[in-house]
């Protein structure tokens, strides 16, 4: 049995409400599975909710409802994400299904087993709303923010079970210099690197002060600390304990796609934790960036929060993908506005992919009954447009391998252009009025080869809009059973297929 692709998100907190962030880290999970499936892989790819811990426990009260009352009231916010936003996630996980309560148990008694973990007493500093312990360097740096934008930071002495992270110092560096793709981007390694040369301190893994979460097995007085909790969502998703075959199969993952604010957790924590339970660590934590809002941090007080229902409304599930993953380097921080979004439309979009698509099809329309026509001989121009396409797919999917979105669509859409500038040096309606059918027709059997290869490789990005230009080219076999091989078919797009001009793929939009 050959192992599947294992991709994740990281488990969204039921307190709180979708946002861009949300959006954008489901979405780039969502366009690496689907590029996964494309390269002839199997797929398994997890999200859910992290739905115990403190801050539950007390916005369930302050409702006059029950912690699972409230989670199950909240938690349908992120699983209709996926229907919104074309998602194909295999499973979706809540930290209080039984089967993740078994799943942390066992962890837990592993961690114990070996050793790890030892009952003190927890006397320090915790940061209510990230469910986090806080060094005296950490709390430093926060008491310099503003007061208002300040974290909750609250004195805590508590009993607590320790788990020995210091142990785990030396080994956990052995493993960053020996798999240096561990962390991603790069640069992440060496900040979680040199977090972790400048010493660890054991780990608090319980609370005693509330009680919604996991009791730890043999105390239930102690509830288990949120993260060590959180963290096993990972393993739990793929059938850990019970289920060894599917365990087996699918671990470790291959990608944890995480927001930079939790690298820390899944770079330094969760390997520490696997180490100790003797379960293999995962391929590859990738750490992306934050979206301010034009120009500014989101904030709920400032009501600049994007709803990702109301971009979707307004532009549609494909443009938002193609958007968040198109404007900015993955892993870098980058800057959400309705302007730029409609730049994108309106320039890459409409003019580019949608451009070659309407005029293509409207010309075989007019000049062969709307068949797609029986080439000749290429020529140099021809031939060079198939191999463009040729070289353009290896890149694509290098830089795709990479989790370089951006550089993936900007080798993708250089090619649009290039197949572009064919068409207008080509000349197609001069052919027509020249009344050189044969050369007219290798010209046009040309051009829609290069949409049927642009077409298949939009579909990670762009589902529903892919669809329907594999429908108008006329294509019967469905484009999700195309995969990445197929591209480098030069005759995908068969003479004969009846083909649909049909309505605007990509409206421009008005930037008021």
């Amino acid at each position: 049995m050959s192992k599947s692709f294992y991709v994740t998100t990281p488990i969204y907190y039921v307190n709180d409400v979708p946002h861009i962030g949300h959006a954008y880290t489901t979405i780039a999970a969502d366009v690496i599975a689907r590029f996964k499936r494309l390269q002839g892989n199997n797929v398994f790819f997890l999200t859910g909710t992290d739905e115990h811990g403190q801050k539950i426990e007390t916005t369930a009260e302050a409702n006059g409802m029950t912690p699972i009352e409230l989670a199950d009231k909240v938690v349908t916010r992120f699983q209709d994400l996926s229907g919104l936003l074309n998602i194909t996630n295999n499973d979706f996980i809540r930290t209080t299904e039984e089967r993740h309560k078994i799943s942390v148990a066992e962890i837990f008694r592993r961690v114990e087993e070996a050793g790890d973990i030892y009952l003190s007493e927890y006397e320090g500093w915790y940061d209510v709303r990230n469910e986090a312990f806080i060094t005296e360097t950490q709390l430093e740096e926060i008491m310099t923010i503003p007061e208002d934008k300040r974290p909750i930071i609250e004195k805590v002495k508590e009993e607590s079970y320790f788990f020995r992270l210091s142990k785990y110092q030396e080994p956990l560096l052995e493993h960053y210099k020996k798999h240096p793709e561990f962390v991603q981007p790069g640069y992440r390694l060496n900040e979680v690197a040199r977090f972790v040369e400048g010493g660890l301190r054991d780990l608090s893994i319980s609370r005693t002060t509330f009680t919604w979460g996991i009791p730890v097995p043999g105390n239930s007085d102690h509830v288990i600390y949120v993260w060590f909790d959180a963290l096993t969502n990972y393993i739990t998703g793929v059938g850990f304990p019970d289920n060894e075959e599917m365990f087996k199969e699918n671990w470790p993952a291959d990608v944890h796609l995480v927001g930079k604010d939790i690298l820390r957790f899944h770079a330094v924590y969760w390997p520490a934790f696997l180490m100790s339970a003797g379960i293999e660590l995962p391929k590859t934590v990738f750490a992306h960036g934050w979206w301010t809002v034009e120009g500014e941090k989101m904030s709920k007080s400032i009501g600049n929060v994007v709803d990702p229902y109301q971009v979707v409304e307004e532009f549609g599930a494909d443009v938002f993908r193609y958007f968040l993953l198109r404007e900015i380097p993955f892993g870098q921080d980058g800057d959400f506005s309705k302007s730029a979004i409609i730049a994108r439309v309106n320039g890459e979009l409409a003019n580019g992919l949608g451009n070659l698509v309407s005029r293509t099809l409207g010309m075989i329309e007019k000049y062969f009954d709307g068949k797609v026509p029986v080439a000749g001989d290429l020529n140099s121009d021809d031939a060079n447009v198939r191999d463009k396409a040729f070289t353009m797919v290896d890149i694509f999917e290098r830089e795709m391998d990479e989790i370089a979105f951006h550089k993936a669509l900007v080798a993708l859409w250089d090619y649009i252009a290039d197949v572009n500038k064919y068409v207008d040096e080509s000349a197609p309606w001069t052919l027509a009025k020249e009344e050189n059918q044969e050369r007219l027709g290798t010209v046009l059997w040309t051009i829609v080869q290069a949409i049927g290869v642009v077409t298949i490789l939009i579909y990670p990005f762009m589902p529903e809009s892919a669809e329907k230009i594999w429908e108008r080219l006329g294509s019967q076999d469905p484009i999700n059973s195309k995969i990445l091989s197929d591209t480098k078919d030069w005759g995908i797009i068969q003479s004969g297929q009846t083909v649909e001009k049909g309505q605007s793929l990509f409206p421009r939009f008005e930037d008021s």
